[in-house]
């Protein structure tokens, strides 16, 4: 089921959920738009993540966070704590498009409540900003 902004209707269990990400003020140079696929098998949790719209041949580095304080309504906005075991890190082609995946064992990302894409300042994933395209979610 396809989910965009800060609405999850569905929470990802076993089986497949995809995610519209959402472009998050960090992105002033670009418009990065994609999707995210949840697959949920077992205990782990398999994520790929694809986006356009990015600056070519750049590192891109993604993963779950947990909800902040920052904001009570918006996960992207909340600020949470980054679940670094679920880090998934990747570069841009010459067309501004990367795929992110990587997976993780489910109890790692049981507290996980939004998907966030950085730039990331070097190929071991460093963010660069505080995320150019975010989506929320929820894992059960």
């Amino acid at each position: 089921m396809a989910q965009s902004g800060t609405s999850v209707n569905t929470p990802v269990m076993q089986g497949t959920a995809s995610y519209v990400l959402g472009r998050q003020p960090a992105a002033t140079n670009i418009t990065p738009m994609g999707d995210v696929s949840v697959s949920m098998s077992g205990d782990m949790v398999m994520t790929t993540a694809k986006l356009s719209g990015l600056t070519p041949n750049t590192y891109y580095v993604a993963h779950y966070h947990t909800m902040g304080t920052a904001s009570t309504t918006d996960p992207c906005a909340s600020n949470g704590m980054a679940l670094l075991s679920s880090k998934i890190v990747g570069m841009s082609d010459k067309d501004g498009m990367v795929t992110l995946s990587g997976s993780v064992l489910k109890s790692e990302i049981l507290q996980a409540a939004y998907f966030n894409v950085h730039t990331a300042k070097d190929d071991m994933g460093t963010p660069a900003d505080a995320g150019i395209a975010c989506t929320a979610i929820k894992m059960m």
